[in-house]
């Protein structure tokens, strides 16, 4: 072999030797970055999984009852879906022809609550908002189901909101025994509607939902929304009875223009706003043995807001 020869032997032999070690690194990046990739993908795996189940070990505690999430899963995707949607952001099938709007629950914000505004609801609260339903609304009151399948509802819808893991419920609002429904409690009840409150500007001067302001109003949704109409129903949207209508006063509608009065009422000026509205409601009849005395000698409700056991719809 001639030196020339030899020159490229050298060469091609060190070409060869810089290809193969090029394709060896090439080929340990390769694998490098698959188990990087398997990597990432477990860990994003485990990370979901984690979420899920920190959401499902939430749950919910009603008086003895604890609700499970993953029961409560099953009811909502046979009950619920229709309206709520598969993620609980209210966008359903049957959202767009619904009014109002079904309640998008990924807000954590609740009309119905015990907690004054601004705070989530008790789990309670949930519950008796599945139970009695929502008048006015297409929110029907689910009282075929047992309390144990309203616990479990509750504890999974509190899964849609980050809100029921990284906050806590206020204490509920406390409801004063209901002073005497005489005509001066009345009178200063109408005041109050009338021109202190100005109650009228929405509800309208005759309870009729037809105020200067009505058509203006919209939810924290921006959809039109239209105030109670007093004179046509004798139910509200979050109860029927005299402490129900004292509550909402006190803890306002979230998502709604209706505010809390806890800042601008005292216990006894708010029992003389629930005397004059009930005189609005046309249709209404007080149940029998509920008298004005017997109504001033009930206790305060305090913890819980309700009675489970004798819970009125």
């Amino acid at each position: 072999m001639c030196p020339g020869d030899c020159a490229n032997f050298a060469n091609v032999h060190d070409t060869r030797c810089a290809r193969l070690s090029g394709a060896c690194l090439e080929g340990k990046h390769e694998t490098m970055t698959r188990k990087l990739r398997i990597a990432i993908t477990l860990a994003f795996g485990a990370l979901v999984l984690f979420t899920a189940a920190s959401a499902f070990a939430q749950g919910s505690h009603i008086g003895d009852l604890t609700g499970n999430a993953k029961k409560g899963k099953d009811y909502y995707r046979r009950y619920c879906i229709g309206c709520h949607g598969v993620n609980g952001d209210g966008q359903g099938e049957n959202a767009p022809y619904l009014d109002p709007k079904p309640r998008d629950f990924t807000l954590g914000t609740f009309k119905c609550r015990s907690t004054p505004t601004g705070s989530i609801p008790l789990d309670v609260d949930l519950f008796q908002t599945i139970k009695r339903g929502i008048d006015t609304t297409a929110m029907p009151a689910w009282s075929p189901l047992t309390d144990q399948q309203r616990a479990d509802f509750v504890a999974y819808i509190k899964t849609f909101s980050s809100r029921f893991k990284d906050e806590k419920p206020d204490a509920p609002i406390a409801i004063s025994p209901e002073t005497p429904n005489t005509a001066d409690s009345v009178k200063r009840g109408e005041v109050l509607y009338q021109e202190t409150l100005k109650c009228v500007q929405c509800h309208g001067a005759t309870g009729a939902g037809d105020g200067p302001a009505a058509s203006t109003l919209r939810d924290n949704k921006d959809y039109p929304i239209v105030p109670y109409n007093f004179a046509e129903r004798t139910r509200f949207k979050c109860g029927n009875t005299n402490e129900d209508l004292y509550r909402i006063f006190m803890t306002g509608l979230d998502g709604t223009p209706m505010p809390s009065f806890a800042d601008y009422l005292k216990p006894d000026q708010a029992w003389d706003l629930v005397h004059y509205l009930r005189t609005l409601q046309l249709n209404y009849k007080p149940k029998h043995g509920t008298s004005d005395e017997q109504a001033a000698k009930r206790k305060p409700a305090l913890r819980p807001p309700y009675d489970l056991a004798n819970s009125r719809d």
